[in-house]
């Protein structure tokens, strides 16, 4: 299956009644708000906000949020030109992010970055990728050995940041480049996270110890991206990839863009790319530990598709349950459980007003834990997603790529290495966790295992 095949929700007949302000969320405290449950336990905080109303309101230091609670309204939130990329989320990124990048560009330029980076990411150019991921999903494997630990934090990145670099960039020996993103990123993405739901913008200009390793971490991020743009120009050379369509695209008047929305755009391949496919590599392989019945049923389905020889690329539009592990994993740990946009206009969300300049926040980790959409819904069960059940879940309650213009252009390409790698690792070794192991979830504007270390043994 894939992630867009489920079904619509039936639309309603009944005429809208008068639109009300949301109701405002219990267990505020003064001057925090509700941002000191966002930072003490914010998954569960926000997976019991649908029992508050449909959209309801926080309060985040002095600001008001607007939380969206149920998949079709996420989804309308996403569609609705009312509505643009801005808000806690993205203003907590733009020191990673910037303001020139597809990630956050809004209008025309959007437009314009989408269609310069489209063409590497189309269904017709993932096959061309092929070589590299068959070689980085295997090269993971024979890296490591029988009954020694493997740090899954430092393999998820390495392998992430490899295939990004590689495949979009053209770029070699990225080792100790991917080891530095891993451990810049997630200093990065927690401190980030804490800005967003604790705005106290002076207290984050202190020489505190934790501004400091957050500023440091953040600057090396920058240094990463400008030496490979600097490694690029200086070598004369013009591959058919990313960086290349990057270095001649041209602005709206027909000049060459600018240095920052280079440095931005980079920036946006190699960094969030890259932390959320290894935080899902990571999760994924907790799932081969915790799950070995899923694990041995993997195995079986690749030598069935393969006859014995080394997983393929051209294998993974066969590998229909590993496929179906993918998507159950990125259901229960999605990479990105939280998303803010801001409405444009006077405008309103099902029942509720919502006001020009309003900040909304909705958390996909919550949508997809919803029990109104699935039935058992804290259980792995990858069969959820076999045609005949798919179809019965509602339209928006799984969609980890997002919709409508802020889809991931990405979506076929992470799909891709995801599968590939988890048949790969998952033929050769079944997984366990080791003494010191941590797999409880860190939160920072991404989901990750806290310390996931396992043991691989040969089957």
């Amino acid at each position: 299956m894939t992630v867009e095949s489920v079904k619509p929700a039936a639309p309603g007949g009944a005429q809208a009644p008068v639109l009300r302000e949301p109701p405002l969320a219990g267990g505020a405290v003064p001057l925090l708000g509700h941002g000191l449950k966002l930072v003490r336990d914010p998954l569960a905080f926000m997976s019991r906000l649908r029992e508050h109303g449909d959209v309801v309101r926080l309060r985040l230091g002095p600001k008001t949020v607007y939380a969206v609670t149920t998949p079709a309204l996420t989804g309308a939130l996403a569609l609705s030109p009312d509505f643009k990329i801005d808000g806690p989320l993205w203003e907590s990124l733009e020191g990673l992010l910037g303001k020139e990048g597809v990630a956050t560009a809004n209008g025309p330029r959007h437009r314009r970055q989408r269609r310069t980076i489209q063409p590497a990411f189309r269904l017709d150019a993932v096959p061309a990728y092929g070589p590299i991921l068959e070689e980085e999903a295997h090269a993971l494997t024979t890296r490591w050995r029988p009954g020694e630990t493997v740090d899954c934090t430092s393999e998820s990145f390495r392998v992430a940041v490899r295939i990004a670099a590689r495949c979009l960039l053209r770029g070699e020996y990225m080792d100790e480049r991917a080891e530095r993103l891993c451990n810049a990123l997630a200093v990065v993405f927690q401190g980030m996270y804490r800005r967003m739901v604790v705005p106290l913008g002076p207290l984050y200009r202190l020489p505190l110890p934790a501004n400091r390793e957050f500023n440091r971490a953040l600057a090396d991020l920058h240094l990463l991206v400008d030496e490979i743009i600097a490694e690029r120009r200086a070598s004369g050379q013009k591959p058919d990839d990313l960086l290349t369509a990057l270095l001649e695209a041209q602005d709206e008047n027909g000049e060459p863009i600018g240095e920052q929305e280079i440095h931005d755009q980079v920036v946006a391949i190699l960094t969030p790319g890259s932390e959320t496919v290894a935080s899902t590599i990571m999760w994924l392989l907790q799932v081969l530990a915790e799950q070995p019945e899923h694990a041995d049923k993997i195995r079986e389905e690749v030598e069935s598709v393969t006859g014995g020889r080394p997983v393929a690329f051209e294998d993974v539009r066969k590998l229909r349950h590993t496929n179906n592990v993918v998507v159950e994993a990125m259901r229960l740990r999605p990479a990105v459980w939280i998303l803010t946009r801001r409405a444009v206009t006077d405008t309103s969300l099902g029942d509720y007003r919502i006001p020009a300049g309003a900040d909304i926040v909705y958390s996909p980790y919550a949508i997809q834990r919803d029990p109104h959409s699935y039935p058992e819904h804290l259980d792995f069960d990858p069969d959820r997603w076999l045609p005949e059940r798919a179809k019965e879940v509602p339209k928006y309650a799984m969609s980890p790529f997002s919709v409508g213009n802020r889809k991931c252009p990405s979506d076929h390409f992470s799909m891709a290495q995801l599968t590939l790698v988890t048949a790969a690792v998952a033929t050769k070794y079944r997984f366990e966790q080791v003494p010191g192991s941590d797999d409880a979830t860190r939160v920072g504007i991404t989901l990750r295992p806290q310390r996931l270390l396992l043991r691989p043994v040969l089957r």
